[in-house]
């Protein structure tokens, strides 16, 4: 399982990668393996809120609809639009081109909450 150790995560399985106050936010590979191939992604609109550890939209798998929760309260300034012509890119690269949004930090000491890697390959072992 891949779980690069530069990233946050979170207990429901999202990661995060910060640059500055801008958070890069997706679903783990153990996520995306555990719901098989994604069809659809519904995502927030450049400019809405994201709460902490609320959803911020939807995933649909072959295997089940799942619902994506923020790690960090903030502002989204981007949204992954590549992702409704080719959502199974989160399949094939959950951690690179499967992005989903960005968010500009309302708070940076949010990040003290999340698990580093090595807390999350204890969280999924």
């Amino acid at each position: 399982m891949n779980v690069p150790a530069d990233l946050k995560y979170t207990k429901e399985h999202e990661w995060l990668k910060v640059d500055g106050n801008i958070a890069t936010i997706g679903i783990t590979d153990w996520a995306q393996g555990e719901l098989g191939d994604i069809v659809f992604v519904e995502l927030p609109e450049v400019g809405a809120a994201v709460e902490l550890m609320e959803s911020f939209g939807t995933i649909e798998a072959v295997k089940a609809v799942s619902e994506i929760y923020s790690p960090i309260k903030g502002t989204v300034t981007e949204v992954n639009a590549a992702l409704d012509d080719d959502p199974m890119v989160i399949n094939r690269e959950p951690y690179g081109e499967g992005w989903m949004i960005k968010v500009e930090v309302a708070d940076v000491a949010q990040f003290e909450q999340l698990l580093d890697g090595e807390g999350y390959k204890s969280l999924i072992s």
